[in-house]
């Protein structure tokens, strides 16, 4: 939450040329709900159900950036169907950084807390064995500029797909 993956991944996808996905949005078009209300009727468990459902359909489209919620990884068929079907970078924050990046945000249910600090210090605790285990690559955006993350995704997927062509 709040590392940037919407604005990243939107300079990107124009960058690329590509089609820009959010799974969140994914999730919010095809239910027509929005993702605290999915949280309050169906509890997190559910709301990842979708989420799968969305990242299973969005990584066999050619030619797109996709945004993944934070918790996504959480599931194992989630990490094999990003890892087999792309490139994947983990955008790296400070819990300080999503704080202030997120402070105003009532759209995140899992900030709707007492101690948002709290919950984004354990959350990261949780995730980033994970994000660390499936990342091609990872970009850390506290210091750095959408702008010059995006040459350094651009730069690391032509070296990418270079070293994986196939003689």
């Amino acid at each position: 939450m709040g590392a940037g993956k919407s604005t990243i991944g939107l300079l990107l996808a124009d960058a690329l040329n590509f089609e820009f996905r959010d799974t969140d949005k994914e999730v919010e078009d095809s239910t027509g709900a929005n993702i605290p209300w999915i949280f309050d009727v169906e509890g997190e468990s559910g709301f990842r159900e979708r989420e799968n459902q969305a990242i299973n359909d969005l990584v066999k489209l050619p030619d797109a950036v996709i945004a993944t919620g934070g918790g996504a990884v959480k599931r194992k068929d989630n990490r094999e169907l990003l890892k087999e079907f792309g490139l994947v970078v983990y955008l790296k924050t400070s819990v300080e950084q999503q704080l202030i990046r997120t402070h105003k945000d009532t759209n995140r249910p899992l900030l709707q807390q007492k101690n948002p600090k709290e919950i984004l210090t354990e959350l990261l605790q949780q995730r980033e064995p994970f994000y660390l285990e499936l990342a091609n690559l990872t970009v850390d955006t506290n210091l750095n500029s959408p702008k010059h993350i995006v040459e350094k995704i651009i730069e690391y997927k032509i070296k990418y797909e270079l070293s994986n062509v196939k003689s």
